[in-house]
Parts: C-alpha cells; structure tokens; sequence
C-alpha cells in the first residue's frame, strides 16, 4: 500500500564491489540516502567515484554485495524476478549516451512506445496515439515519430529517449548522467525538460 508520508526511493548501506584479480574494487561504500515523493535527488562526486554504479544498482541491473534498496517500502534486493518485473513498471532510466540507448533501425514511435508492448499495456492504435502524445511532451512533432535515430541530434536523441522513459506512466525516474554528452546550452534545456515533466507527471527524480 502506498504511504505518501515515506520516502519514495530509500538507500541503506549500500555497498558494491567488483572483481579485480584476486581483490575486489569498491566502487560504492556504505551509501544512504533518500528521496520524497515528487522530488528531485542529485548525487555528485568526481568521475569513478561509484555514482554510475548507484543508479545501476537502484535499477537492479547490478546486484549489489549488501545493503538494502526500498523502493516504496519494498526490498528490491530480495525481489524475484517476475516481482522486480512489476516494480519495473514504475521505475525508468534515461542513459548518459542517448545515442547508445536508441536502436537505430528502429522508427522512433517504436522506440518509445516499446516499453507499453513490453509490459501488455498498450497496442494497435493505442500506440501511435500515446507515440504523438509523448513526442509532444518532450518537445517533438509527432511525425518525428516516422524518422529514424540518426537523422536527429544529441539533445532531440536524449528527448526521444526521455520519451520511452515516461511512456508507462513511471513513478520514478532514474538518470545517469543524462546531459553529459551534449553541450552546454543543449543541456540547460534537457534539465528544463526534466523539470517540466517531474512537476507535470507527479514524477520523482534521481539525478546523476
């Protein structure tokens, strides 16, 4: 059951190490933190300091050595997969490189509403219509939606991939670093779309 008096995302302890030889690197030690309901995060640090790893661990595609990350009051670390699979309907990420996350012999209304035929929400015409409504959002056209990756620039790529993002309706959205790739005036305009759509969509954000 919900409870809009606890925090949305809750880190306790987390620790991850990787294999290096006969030793072990840590790349996080003992990190806690939270983040409210509706509310950004920014974690900062130097590069290679862990940060990448912490939004990766958060989104379970590492598993951490120990700790514990709640995500609405849930353990997600002692999660099977089919229940991590429903947790993943409320939890997105946008990548640093948008050029990487994007399949480029994919139209870009198939991009983004891939994660709605995924998850069985949504299919048929249901999905060129939601194609053009988050195109809109992100500050497309809706024909975009018959182009191709390639034909775009780095800033229109991470709004495509902004798009996919928020297709499902997510409640929180975690992102690695999402402007580093583009530059400077480009970048102030993808954090204004972020906090655009946190304050339209109710969304809660962690920021890397």
């Amino acid at each position: 059951m919900m409870d809009n008096n606890r925090p949305l995302l809750e880190i306790r302890d987390l620790k991850v190490t990787f294999p290096h030889g006969k030793n072990a690197i840590t790349a996080v030690d003992s990190i806690s933190f939270s983040v409210d309901r509706g509310t950004t995060l920014g974690i900062v640090g130097e590069s290679g300091s862990g940060k990448s790893t912490v939004a990766r661990a958060v989104m379970q595609l590492i598993t951490p050595n120990s700790g514990e990350i709640l995500f609405d009051g849930q353990n997600l670390t002692k999660m099977s997969k089919s229940e991590l699979r429903e947790i993943r309907k409320r939890t997105q990420m946008v990548f640093q490189d948008p050029g990487g996350s994007l399949n480029e012999y994919m139209q870009v209304g198939k991009i983004i509403t891939e994660p709605l035929l995924v998850h069985g929400i949504s299919k048929g015409k249901e999905l060129q219509k939601r194609s053009e409504e988050l195109l809109n959002q992100v500050g497309l056209e809706p024909k975009d939606a018959n182009r191709y990756p390639h034909e775009f620039s780095g800033g229109q790529k991470q709004r495509i991939a902004i798009a996919r993002s928020i297709a499902i309706h997510p409640e929180l959205l975690v992102c690695d670093e999402p402007t580093s790739a583009l530059d400077v005036t480009v970048q102030a305009k993808i954090l204004k779309l972020l906090s655009n759509l946190r304050d339209e969509l109710g969304l809660t954000i962690l920021f890397i």
